[in-house]
């Protein structure tokens, strides 16, 4: 089931299960994944895409493998909050995943995530090629970080 708000997503989450958050790109989708108190995002890897069929079909094997119970889409506004053609394809992505699962999928809006991966990286000084290789995830890690501290501040009971 696709969820708009995160606070819908929140009351959706089976307990116990890590969360997935992903950064939908048209070459790759970035995966992290949360512990399973819901307290902190892990950058774990970047699938190359192909055709939604394999890319889903990789996707869910990763899930199952690391138990995650939903899954965050990092929503790409733009600046000015509305939604382009990228947010439509993510939405469509949505839908026709949440056609081969059972996880709740919910959105979180990703605006500057990728400048805060490439920031982060660039503090540590990472090499320009291993920055490429790992940007895609590292960006997911910043989107479900975002959601996860919502879901926390949710959960504390602080709106």
């Amino acid at each position: 089931m696709i969820f708009e708000s995160i606070e819908e997503f929140a009351a959706a989450l089976p307990p116990g299960r890590p969360v997935a958050g992903l950064d939908l790109g048209t070459a790759t989708i970035g995966v992290a994944l949360s512990d399973r108190l819901l307290g902190t995002a892990t950058p774990l890897e970047t699938i190359r895409r192909k055709k939604f069929g394999l890319d889903a079909e990789r996707l869910l094997a990763l899930l199952d493998a690391r138990e995650a119970g939903s899954i965050v889409l990092g929503l790409p506004r733009n600046m000015d909050g509305s939604e382009g053609p990228r947010c439509q394809s993510t939405r469509a992505f949505a839908r026709n995943l949440s056609r081969l699962t059972d996880r709740p999928i919910g959105f979180w809006d990703e605006r500057l995530s990728t400048v805060a991966a490439e920031r982060a990286l660039l503090e540590a000084d990472t090499s320009r090629k291993r920055r490429a290789e790992v940007i895609d995830h590292v960006a997911a890690g910043f989107i479900l970080q975002g959601a996860l501290d919502r879901i926390g501040h949710l959960r504390r009971g602080n709106g």
